[in-house]
């Protein structure tokens, strides 16, 4: 089908149907990645722009990775360095980016709001958000999604229990957006603290996490960072891993099937326990093959409208 949208700000505007779009269209874009030459010809003339405002590997390497499969031109741009360091401003430095003849721009930015703004300001690129502040990140949640839907099969129906940062994360944010539009139960745990209002609406709130994981087929482990425990929002972090981190007790409550999830990088025996990270149930690297592939059927169908690969 072709597709509808125009700029990707964060996955709750997707109907259940466009994420299918998405997940499908990955599969594919997987395939193109198994071939020894993993490049197609669907973007070439194209021209995108990765603006940084934060530092990424995972992210930005990926993206990079999906526009030079697909044959797009790649601009990599970072605040570092830049005329944005030398006192330009977001809206100069897109629109001097934008006269070059970029047809996307890539963004990241700690500022909430940063895409919605380079929407307005650009005339006519596609903008797509890398992450913005605490508050989205949709190709983290869609390769996500990607992940568990190529690993369970069907996802209606199933359990997820994301532990942690919920109120900084902007993984927690779009994930449960995701997750639940395809019919699975979201459960959150972590110190209350740390958990916003908003969740309620979207996700079922339990501060034990053995009770958050019982019965649960996705355990996603999110990165604390030590500020908050600085900020006090949390004792400490021994405190914080005896009573949140993910280890082999803690998912025995679990599905006998689950499998453990984290959006990287990991602060091993913090969130998550060592033993885990390396387990055979953990699907972290799965999830890094699948941010290519789902980062390229993003491209694809955002640039050349779901058209012929």
């Amino acid at each position: 089908m072709a597709w509808k949208h125009r700029h990707l700000v964060d996955v709750d505007v997707f109907s259940e149907e466009d994420l299918y779009t998405v997940l499908e269209e990955a599969v594919h874009m997987e395939e193109v990645m198994k071939r020894p030459l993993k490049k197609v010809p669907a973007l070439r003339g194209k021209v995108v722009a990765n603006m940084f405002f934060e530092p990424s590997t995972r992210t930005r390497t990926s993206f990079e990775l999906a526009e030079k499969f697909l044959s797009a031109d790649v601009i990599n741009w970072s605040s570092s360095g830049s005329s944005t360091a030398k006192g330009e401003s977001l809206e100069d430095t897109a629109k001097t980016i934008e006269a070059m003849g970029v047809d996307a721009v890539v963004v990241r930015n700690k500022q909430v709001g940063t895409p919605e703004y380079l929407i307005k300001k650009l005339n006519g690129a596609c903008v797509m958000n890398a992450g913005d502040g605490a508050r989205a990140h949709p190709t983290q949640a869609l390769l996500d999604l990607y992940t568990a839907w190529r690993h369970f099969g069907s996802l209606r129906g199933r359990k997820m229990a994301i532990v942690g940062d919920i109120l900084h994360s902007r993984v927690a944010r779009s994930d449960i957006y995701a997750f639940s539009k395809v019919g699975v139960q979201v459960v959150v745990s972590g110190p209350r603290s740390l958990v916003p209002l908003h969740v309620f609406d979207l996700a079922e709130y339990e501060p034990d996490v053995r009770k958050a994981v019982k019965g649960a087929d996705m355990v996603y482990a999110l990165r604390i960072q030590r500020e908050r425990q600085e900020e006090g929002l949390f004792p400490s972090i021994d405190e914080y891993h005896n009573q949140w981190g993910i280890n082999e007790e803690v998912l025995s409550h679990a599905s006998k099937e689950a499998v453990v999830m984290h959006p990287g990088p990991m602060n091993r025996g913090v969130e998550i326990d060592s033993f885990v990270a390396d387990g055979d149930r953990c699907l972290v690297l799965d999830q890094v093959k699948s941010g290519v592939a789902v980062r390229m059927a993003l491209l694809f169908l955002y640039l050349a409208g779901g058209g012929d690969r």
